[in-house]
């Protein structure tokens, strides 16, 4: 899936899942470290549990952050498979 972000500096996040699980997390844009680390940390990881771990998380003094727009992306992928 692709997601367009929004309020952060990345501007796309791409992932798939598989029963359930996360698996290729890739962000376009963005602080290429730290977002290289999200994504290593969120690989095979349930998709519910990902959307509780990084939902909320803010990034300075913006309401949202790359981590919590992943969350925002999980939960529309959610939405779209009901």
């Amino acid at each position: 899936m692709r997601y367009k972000t929004q309020g952060v500096c990345s501007s796309e996040i791409q992932f798939n899942v598989a029963d359930g699980k996360l698996s290729g997390v890739s962000y376009q844009g963005g602080c290429n470290g730290n977002l290289q680390g999200i994504s290593r940390l969120v690989e095979g990881m349930d998709i519910h549990e990902a959307i509780s771990k990084l939902e909320g998380i803010h990034c300075g003094y913006k309401s949202t952050s790359c981590p919590d727009q992943l969350a925002q992306a999980l939960k529309k992928y959610l939405a779209e498979q009901a």
